[in-house]
């Protein structure tokens, strides 16, 4: 096939996937948050945690006990400083989950895989989650 010759209608597909997990004892998920799974299966804050889990952002705020709402996909989140800082010369590469709403490149203790650099802007990072 040749190369265009003029503009085309490329059809966007707005993918992702969506879980529901109960949020685990002693916890509160913010809507916005990254949310992780810990090895029970309960929705927590991510973190520099062992055992956890990376599975998307929140869609609701959900305390202890209640359900929350995980979407795969592109959002902005806040870059590590320091050693931890994200460039556009990491697009591609692997970043890691520091909190709930910061990511790194190094991975702090636990090296906690938020998701895949897909750029990074004015506003923070933006992580390709799923």
């Amino acid at each position: 096939m040749s190369a265009l010759t003029q503009e085309r209608n490329t059809i966007e597909l707005l993918g992702g996937i969506s879980y529901e997990r109960v949020v685990a004892a002693g916890n509160t998920v913010y809507a916005g948050s990254l949310v992780a799974q810990n090895a029970s299966g309960k929705a927590v804050p991510a973190a520099d945690a062992a055992n956890l889990v990376v599975l998307g952002r929140a869609e609701n705020t959900a305390a202890a006990g209640e359900t929350v709402r995980i979407r795969t996909g592109l959002f902005v989140y806040d870059s590590g400083t320091s050693g931890e800082a994200i460039t556009v010369t990491a697009i591609g590469s692997t970043c890691y989950a520091l909190d709930d709403h910061t990511v790194g490149l190094a991975g702090g203790t636990n090296t906690i895989k938020a998701g895949v650099v897909a750029d990074v802007i004015a506003d923070g990072v933006v992580v390709k989650i799923g």
